[in-house]
């Protein structure tokens, strides 16, 4: 495989080898993160108090131990004990702007690895994962089942979804909706979408944030940041239907789009940390594996958020 491991799940390929070859790239890649027994996608903090140790630069100071601090005239954090048997839902989107990809894949062949990721990382030691898998057209469930096995047959599952027709948007806000009622067990649930169109999922999300915590995976194509300068470029929305000619070869309408684009981006990043949700970027022109990679371990030394287990 290349550096940034490509996966492409169209109609004319083999499903069930491409599904090997990013299980053996996720594997290959990932296993070093998982040390210790109940290690999940966003490290960070428990819920059970543990033994106390040397207050470190950049250790949480929400978790100062102030009575040993008073103690010793040192300063010292309590550490956590994380809880067991973590149940991760995954909201994935598959509404037709994800069928798109101007790099290595389309954004819905990175959606798919990304859920892969998360799969590795969290189904361990009698973990359970669930699915809930949005096209716009139609609404799939997968229950939160315990084990590789039961996991290796989602993924199977959602790869072999059907594409949404053009002209239809996607409704994650409905899908997010699905995950309230009724209440689940408290655990991590991670939204994995483009997050373009209406921020309607705002409210939902902030609603899950109560009981769970929170993870956004944005899937982002170059195109989509910036042009590329190929003359009068004619571009269709999927969800829409709506064609629009774009004349790419002038300079103001490039750095218009570029500004603007990244205004969107902003955003929505402002939104993800307004809800308390952790937010990472898989782009199909990096290698993904390497920035899953990097967030984790950022967020182990950060030590804050997230969930440890």
């Amino acid at each position: 495989m290349s550096s940034v491991d490509p996966v492409r799940f169209g109609a004319g390929g083999d499903a069930a080898v491409l599904l090997r070859r990013l299980e053996l790239t996720v594997r290959r890649r990932l296993d070093g993160l998982l040390q210790g027994d109940h290690l999940g996608l966003v490290p960070g903090s428990g819920t059970e108090a543990g033994d106390s140790r040397s207050y470190h630069p950049g250790d949480d100071v929400r978790r100062m131990d102030w009575f040993a601090t008073a103690r010793t005239q040192t300063p010292y954090v309590r550490e956590t004990i994380a809880d067991r048997e973590l149940e991760t839902w995954v909201v994935l989107d598959l509404s037709a702007s994800l069928d798109f990809g101007t790099a290595e894949c389309e954004k819905r062949d990175l959606a798919i690895a990304g859920l892969a990721a998360v799969s590795h990382l969290t189904v361990r030691d009698g973990n359970r994962l669930g699915v809930v898998v949005t096209t716009g057209e139609r609404v799939d469930r997968y229950p939160a089942l315990p084990g590789r096995l039961a996991a290796d047959r989602m993924l199977r599952q959602v790869v072999a979804t059907p594409r949404a027709e053009g002209g239809r948007r996607g409704d994650l806000a409905a899908a997010l909706e699905s995950l309230r009622r009724p209440p689940r067990r408290r655990g991590l649930v991670c939204v994995i979408s483009d997050f373009l169109g209406d921020a309607d999922w705002e409210k939902p999300l902030r609603g899950l944030s109560v009981r769970h915590e929170l993870l956004a995976v944005e899937v982002v194509d170059p195109r989509e940041l910036e042009l590329a300068d190929v003359g009068l470029l004619t571009v269709v929305d999927p969800e829409t239907g709506q064609t629009l000619e774009v004349p790419t070869g002038n300079d103001e309408v490039r750095r218009r789009f570029a500004a603007g684009a990244a205004a969107q981006r902003e955003q929505i990043a402002r939104t993800l940390r307004r809800v308390g949700a952790g937010h990472l970027r898989l782009r199909t022109d990096r290698d993904w594996v390497a920035d899953v990679v990097r967030f984790v371990a950022d967020r182990r030394r950060a030590g804050v958020g997230g969930a440890v287990r």
